[in-house]
């Protein structure tokens, strides 16, 4: 643990705002803390996980009904606090982009972007919604087309015929703005609220990359003490708790493709041995660093997304794509208030099924993304930062959405085709991409490509994600020993592995939801320090 004399501290109180500015200077500010495995947040976070991964594969049948049970609790009873929460931030930020605080420079005003911008919206679209993304783009709009938020009717009647043409059209509209609600601007903006926080307190005020520093002008030096552990203790466990539940679907889809394109058994067994496997590759990945390892997967992942989608966009339903674009986000914009309301809601399969758990799962991911974007945001001003982080990623998610979701939605409206369907009716969402690229040309070939890219997305989350538990868990430096690298990226796999054996994805969702549960008050309560933060810069 460090010793007072280690700590860049301020008088208590107040922002200290006589730090040297510079990317040089700072990191000697955060090297200069002899850090190490002894941090209080190190066991705390190692002892948590541990005990949950042995609770998991010892009292399994315990762990699936005690996992099975507060998920539901916790979304039908706090459903208002992550409504409430995820509503704050994205009028926090929107506050940001038009208030004179936006000109206030990350880093200060001599500090320059150390990546380009292809670079860097890369870095955020792979960090942010990898797997996510290709698990739920064709299963989600259509999802949503046959059973629309807002008490709306579905695109099929009550028989399973088409419904009339005006019935059906309003259907996918909305549907498609029910999509973009849980992957636009909301989820954006607790990741941009947290990565602010990080960079500013790091990159302008010199304090240690790790969210106790966010609560500076709350807590004074107490951040140093067990306030800060606990607040940096519990960010450390939601981020593992996010990255689990989605390396549970990751591996869940790979298993899936595997058994569509070879006809290998989509077992447990069978994901296990996938989340081993990637772990392993994210291990190498984690070895080389961030430039070495992160940057460059996430890259590569870039590019295969990027070749699939245009696959799907010339050789899918392209007029319906667009319509479905255009028509979505027109409904989206219109319908963001009703949908982001929490009172008196009677589409509650919709709004505690999926959007509770979407707001949940976000915020426990916003550690692990806010930290990440953080650390590749140097030199940027407050507003472009945040319309880019908002905006940009926002923009991408719609897009993929439009095209694979579109894409399915033709084909059961225009072509009767009920293979997607069935993965919702079954309820089998790890099969839905791979029904919905049966019907195109190259299936076999676009199938393994799919099946390449959630693996690789798989890695660059681990890899990147171990990277940031480490920095929270050695008190925010950036270089800790490469022991605890591995440690932790290792017990990432650990923790999915435990939890899949332990009932399943639904136990990954709830421990997603518990842990999100009380990190958005904290996250709440960042908003207004980084409001104090930003008076104190100059603009």
């Amino acid at each position: 643990m460090p010793t007072e004399s280690q700590r860049p501290t301020a008088p208590s109180g107040e922002i200290d705002t006589d730090y040297d500015i510079g990317q040089d200077n700072i990191q000697a500010s955060i090297g200069s803390l002899e850090v190490d495995i002894h941090n209080p947040v190190f066991p705390i976070s190692a002892l948590s996980v541990i005990i949950l991964v042995l609770f998991c594969l010892i009292f399994d049948e315990t762990a699936a009904d005690a996992f099975g049970a507060l998920r539901p609790w916790l979304t039908t009873q706090f459903d208002w606090v992550f409504a409430i929460s995820m509503n704050i931030f994205v009028l926090f930020c929107l506050f940001l982009i038009f208030s004179p605080l936006g000109k206030v420079k990350i880093g200060g005003k001599s500090a320059m972007p150390e990546y380009s911008y292809p670079a860097w919206f890369s870095m955020l679209f792979a960090a942010g919604m990898g797997i996510g993304l290709v698990f739920y783009g064709v299963l989600e709009p259509l999802n949503h087309t046959l059973t629309p938020p807002l008490g709306a009717p579905g695109v099929l009647d009550s028989d399973g015929n088409l419904a009339d043409a005006a019935t059906a059209e309003a259907a996918v509209r909305l549907g498609m703005a029910g999509t973009i609600f849980h992957w636009g601007l909301h989820p954006w903006a607790v990741y941009s609220v947290v990565a602010l926080a990080l960079a500013l307190f790091s990159y302008n005020k010199g304090l240690p990359l790790s969210i106790r520093s966010a609560f500076y002008p709350i807590l004074g030096d107490r951040v140093w003490g067990w306030p800060g552990h606990l607040i940096d203790s519990l960010a450390a466990l939601a981020t593992l708790a996010g990255l689990a539940t989605s390396l549970g679907y990751g591996s869940s889809q790979a298993a899936a493709g595997l058994n569509h394109v070879f006809g290998i058994e989509a077992t447990i067994e069978l994901q296990v041995i996938i989340i081993i496997c990637v772990t392993g590759l994210a291990l190498i990945s984690v070895v080389r660093g961030l430039d070495g390892g992160v940057k460059l997967l996430s890259e590569v992942n870039m590019g295969m997304a990027l070749l699939l989608f245009l696959f799907v966009l010339i050789f899918g339903a392209t007029s319906d794509i667009f319509s479905t674009l255009f028509g979505g986000t027109a409904a989206y914009i219109i319908n963001l208030p009703a949908l982001s309301n929490w009172i008196g809601r009677e589409d509650t399969g919709y709004f505690h099924g999926w959007t509770t758990f979407y707001w949940a799962w976000w915020i426990a991911w916003s550690p692990f993304v806010g930290m990440f974007i953080a650390r590749v945001s140097l030199g940027r001003s407050v507003r472009e930062f945040i319309i880019c982080v908002l905006l940009a990623p926002t923009l991408a998610c719609v897009m993929w959405m439009a095209v694979f979701g579109g894409t399915a939605i033709a084909q059961l409206v225009n072509d009767g085709y009920t293979g997607v369907q069935q993965t919702i009716a079954n309820w089998t969402p790890e099969l839905s991409l791979f029904a919905m690229l049966e019907l195109l040309p190259l299936s076999t070939l676009t199938s393994l490509l799919g099946i390449v890219l959630v693996l690789v997305f798989f890695v660059t989350s681990s890899d990147s994600g171990s990277l940031v538990v480490d920095t929270i868990c050695a008190g925010g430096k950036i270089d800790a020993p490469m022991p605890q690298r591995v440690f932790w990226c290792s017990f990432e796999g650990l923790v999915a592995i435990a939890l899949l054996l332990g009932g399943g994805l639904g136990s990954l969702q709830a421990l997603a939801i518990a842990t999100g549960f009380p990190f958005a008050i904290v996250t709440v309560a960042m908003c207004y320090c980084i409001y104090q933060g930003l008076r104190s810069e100059p603009v």
